[in-house]
C-alpha cells in the first residue's frame, strides 16, 4: 500500500511522466482487490452514455488473458487470450474494447482504431496513474473493506482515504458505504436477473420455474461465487454448488458432473463456451441499475458542470 501511495505521489508531483489523452478518461475501479462488479457496472455506463449522445470505447488490462500486446477484444475474441471480462464487455456493450496492460497504449491504439470515440472508460485501472483521468468511480460490494488491512495481510491496495480523492462511490447490493466516503456522492447499484439463456443456443430462454425440480449445478469462478448462489437461492432453485477462484480457466473435468443442467454467470459462459460439457448450460445474465443518474453525474464532471 505504501509503494502505492508513494507512486501515485510522485505522479502527482510530476516526477514520473502521466498522459492525458484528447478525449476525457472515467475510470471504474477499487480500492480492494477482487471483482466488486465493475464489469456490469461499466456495461451499464457505456450503454447509458451512449443514450445520451455520447460514443464511449471501453479499456481493460485483460486479466488472466495471454495476449502481450494491445489488441481489440470482439465478440469472436478467445478469452484465454483476451480475458473474459473483456469479451462480455464487447459482447454486451456495443462498443470497442482494447486490452493491454499499458492502459495509455490500449487507450491510444482504441482512438487510432475508433476515432469516433469521444469518451474512453476504464474497466479497473484505479492505481494506474500513468494514465491521467477526469472522472474516478470507486466501487465496494458486500464484503467492504474486510479486514481493513493492506496486502498481503488484507484486502486493500490503498487506504480508505484514497476515497477523499474519488469523484464517486458506488454500493454493489449494500445500503450504506462499509466505510467513510469522505463527503463523497454516493450511488446505489444492483444487478437485475434477466431469463437464462441456453450456451450454445442464446435465443432459446427458459424461466426458473422450467428448471425447477431439476437436478442442477451452479458453476461460479467469479470474485464473489457466494453472490451468485444467493441469486438462485431467491429463484426458489436448488442445485449443487461449485465455486471456482475468480477468472477460473475451466477444463472439462471441473464439470464432469450428472445432472440435468449447469447453471452459470455470464463471465464464465464465455470460458465454458470452448468446452464439451456433459450437461446442457443454462446461463444468467445480469444488467446494473443504479440510482442516481451515473451517466448524467459523470456527464456534468466532463462538462465542467456542478452535480446535483
Amino acid at each position: 500500500m505504501a509503494l502505492v501511495a508513494l507512486r501515485r505521489a510522485m505522479y502527482r508531483a510530476g516526477y514520473l511522466d502521466s498522459v492525458r489523452l484528447p478525449v476525457p478518461v472515467v475510470v471504474i475501479g477499487n480500492i480492494t482487490v477482487g471483482g466488486t462488479g465493475k464489469t456490469p457496472l461499466a456495461i451499464h455506463l457505456a450503454s447509458a452514455l451512449r443514450a445520451l449522445g455520447r460514443r464511449p470505447g471501453i479499456i481493460s488490462r485483460g486479466y488472466r488473458g495471454d495476449a502481450t500486446q494491445v489488441m481489440e477484444a470482439t465478440t469472436g475474441s478467445d478469452p484465454g487470450v483476451v480475458g473474459d471480462e473483456p469479451l462480455l464487455l464487447a459482447s454486451r456493450s456495443g462498443c470497442p474494447v482494447f486490452v493491454g496492460r499499458d492502459r495509455v497504449a490500449a487507450a491510444r491504439a482504441l482512438l487510432a482504431a475508433h476515432p469516433e470515440c469521444d469518451v474512453i472508460l476504464a474497466d479497473d485501472g484505479l492505481q494506474h496513474y500513468r494514465l491521467v483521468r477526469d472522472v474516478e468511480i470507486a466501487m465496494f460490494d458486500q464484503r467492504g473493506v474486510m479486514n481493513g488491512w493492506s496486502l498481503p495481510a488484507g484486502p486493500l491496495r490503498e487506504p480508505v482515504s484514497r476515497l477523499a480523492q474519488v469523484d464517486a462511490v458506488v454500493l454493489n447490493g449494500i445500503p450504506v458505504p462499509p466505510a467513510p466516503t469522505l463527503g463523497r456522492p454516493v450511488f446505489a447499484m444492483r444487478l437485475l436477473d434477466g431469463s437464462f439463456h441456453r450456451l450454445d443456443d442464446p435465443g432459446t430462454r427458459c424461466g426458473a420455474a422450467d428448471l425447477a425440480g431439476k437436478k442442477l449445478h451452479a458453476v461460479a469462478g467469479i470474485g464473489a461465487p457466494q453472490r451468485f448462489f444467493g441469486r438462485l437461492n431467491e429463484m426458489g432453485l436448488r442445485f449443487t454448488g461449485h465455486a471456482f477462484a475468480d477468472h477460473h480457466d475451466y477444463c472439462e473435468a471441473d464439470l464432469a458432473v450428472a445432472g440435468d443442467a449447469i447453471l452459470t454467470t455470464e463471465k464464465d459462459a464465455v470460458k465454458l463456451a470452448r468446452l464439451r460439457l456433459p450437461l446442457p448450460v443454462w446461463v444468467l445474465p445480469v444488467s446494473a441499475e443504479v440510482s442516481p443518474d451515473l451517466a448524467a453525474f459523470v456527464l456534468e464532471k466532463l462538462n465542467g458542470q456542478p452535480s446535483a
